[in-house]
């Protein structure tokens, strides 16, 4: 009997938690986790580092998800037009016991310098209700289903825009002509 107590209590991580500090300013609390501090902050910070091999070939990776894609074309700016910066996000995913376990670099738009009726006209993110997850969950235990999860990584690049949006090239892939 002992044996199925101890088989019914629920398994505890082995893991240390990450430290968090909480920090209250004018009755608004929050939590901070610490950055990884082997992450660049800049494309140039990433290229004078030790692993600059590493950031070059994900950054590399991205741009032909980018090419693969057809997501621009690379067009002379018209006048009266602006341009939209853009910016390296550079992670490190890490495993369970802190190894590293690979390297990310994603271009993005610094969207926050586009103007409404000019760079676009609305602004929305499609998102999965919790309701239609339960619905699939519900069917695949009913009719005794496999389910099967998959993250399509350059999935934002399928997106089809209305409007015409004038973005810099990407620091380090700078095409001339």
């Amino acid at each position: 009997m002992e044996q199925d107590h101890e088989q019914s209590q629920p398994r505890r991580s082995i893991h240390e938690p990450i430290p968090r500090h909480r920090f209250e300013i004018e009755g608004e609390a929050f939590m901070i986790v610490p950055q990884d501090d082997e992450e660049p902050k800049t494309f140039n910070h990433a290229l004078s580092g030790p692993k600059a091999s590493e950031w070059i070939k994900v950054m590399e990776k991205e741009m032909e998800s980018i090419k693969i894609n057809q997501v621009w074309d690379l067009v002379a700016l018209p006048s009266g037009r602006r341009s939209i910066g853009n910016k390296w996000v550079l992670k490190i995913k890490r495993k369970a016991d802190g190894s590293i376990e690979c390297y990310k670099a994603r271009l993005v738009a610094k969207g926050y310098t586009q103007e409404e009726g000019i760079d676009y006209e609305d602004t929305f993110s499609s998102v999965v209700r919790i309701t239609s997850v339960c619905l699939i969950l519900v069917i695949v235990a009913h009719m005794d289903l496999k389910l099967y999860q998959m993250d399509v990584r350059t999935a934002f690049l399928n997106g089809e825009l209305n409007e015409k949006i004038y973005m810099d090239q990407p620091l380090g892939f700078e095409t001339k002509g």
